[in-house]
């Protein structure tokens, strides 16, 4: 066996948060859409292969390997999942080192006596004429305390630290007030080693009562991370209830209010918390009001797409678009919607080695697209 491994709607400004007036797009460069791949079943995170090729998670809990030409084939050795509702198998990243351990890392729903939760699953990727591609020595290297029953709000994304450090983001299960507490992993972004454990410098280690793994509280369901090309720092995405989905820099230590303090209001209409804001409690740089439904982001570098570069992607499930977002250090300053005539629900969104960027629908004969440039 060998191993392989356009026109920018205005900002109202609302303390340190804002909301959106969308205007049409005046013309900017066209983007045409190419199908890489078609007739995936609810696909929810892509990675790239240095040597050319995709690897796919499917949400009922296939790793789909697709080539260059868009043959798709089953990755063997993937982890038991608790496929129901928004469970399954989640996020897909790469070891920084790849090109020389094919180290992989899956986030997913793993079911138990107590309920489901979020665990993290390592393995190296190998490849053999017999079998093709297939993962081994894989074990469960982290698993998270947000266990409940049912299959709302597991999160999750992955994103490599410039440190080596994995930060893994945990919804807290559709059960608010586990947000606010230190114990629990639900609502939390954690950063971990790439052995799984609570990596050095956590805010908690040493502190009685709270989670070692945990870097910040307060998050309702994150399914959107990425590291600033820049800055370095972590950025999220995460869904609100009937409005309020946020974008935050998560700091070490700091809470981000879910359930206390929300831009949005109850699915029944009702006040969330006691309001938009409270001491000791940190605000979002931007949150969206209706809710869009956010899952996937990336961040614009190189010279691929010239009108976009320095600025953040971020995909819609509901609002069946791809937000992009006008950066000025980290404020967003203006809006635009892109790709609302594709008529589909955006579930992860990446920048790939190539400087393409690439979006994954979410249906059950989902596709992953390259967004090509045109000339006008």
């Amino acid at each position: 066996m060998t191993w392989t491994f356009s026109a920018l709607s205005p900002l109202v400004s609302m303390g340190v948060a804002a909301f959106l007036t969308v205007a049409p797009a005046a013309a900017q460069s066209s983007i045409e859409l190419e199908t890489v791949a078609d007739g995936l079943s609810y696909p929810w995170s892509v990675a790239f292969l240095p040597e050319g090729g995709y690897l796919i998670t499917e949400r009922d809990g296939v790793l789909k390997h697709v080539d260059a030409a868009g043959g798709q084939t089953a990755v063997e050795g993937v982890p038991e999942v608790f496929a129901q509702g928004q469970g399954g198998l989640l996020d897909i990243a790469l070891d920084p080192e790849f090109g020389t351990n094919g180290t992989i890392y899956l986030t997913f729903s793993q079911g138990s006596v107590e309920g489901a939760g979020t665990s993290l699953y390592k393995a190296v990727v190998a490849t053999s004429p017999a079998r093709g591609y297939a993962l081994t020595g894989g074990e469960t290297i982290f698993a998270g305390n947000n266990r409940s029953y049912g299959g709302r709000h597991f999160g999750s994304r992955l994103a490599f630290a410039p440190d080596g450090h994995l930060f893994m983001t945990i919804g807290e299960r559709g059960e608010d007030e586990r947000a606010q507490d230190p114990s629990d992993h639900a609502g939390s972004v954690l950063r971990l080693t790439r052995d799984g454990a609570p990596a050095p410098g956590n805010p908690f280690l040493e502190r009685d009562g709270y989670r070692p793994e945990i870097w910040s509280i307060g998050h309702r369901n994150p399914q959107s991370a990425a590291i600033h090309p820049e800055t370095g720092k972590l950025w999220t995405v995460e869904h609100g209830a009937r409005g309020g989905d946020e974008v935050n820099i998560p700091e070490a230590g700091k809470n981000y209010g879910w359930p206390v303090i929300s831009y949005g209001r109850h699915y029944s209409g009702g006040k969330i918390g006691e309001g938009t804001e409270k001491q000791g409690m940190e605000q979002p740089i931007h949150f969206w009001d209706p809710s869009i439904a956010p899952s996937g982001m990336a961040f614009v570098t190189g010279d691929t797409y010239p009108d976009w570069r320095g600025n953040l992607l971020v995909g819609a499930l509901r609002g069946q678009h791809l937000a992009r977002l006008e950066l000025d250090g980290a404020r967003v300053v203006a809006q635009e919607k892109q790709l609302g005539d594709l008529d589909e629900r955006i579930r992860d969104v990446r920048q790939g080695p190539d400087g393409y960027i690439y979006v994954l629908t979410d249906s059950d004969d989902g596709r992953l697209i390259r967004l090509v440039p045109g000339s006008g």
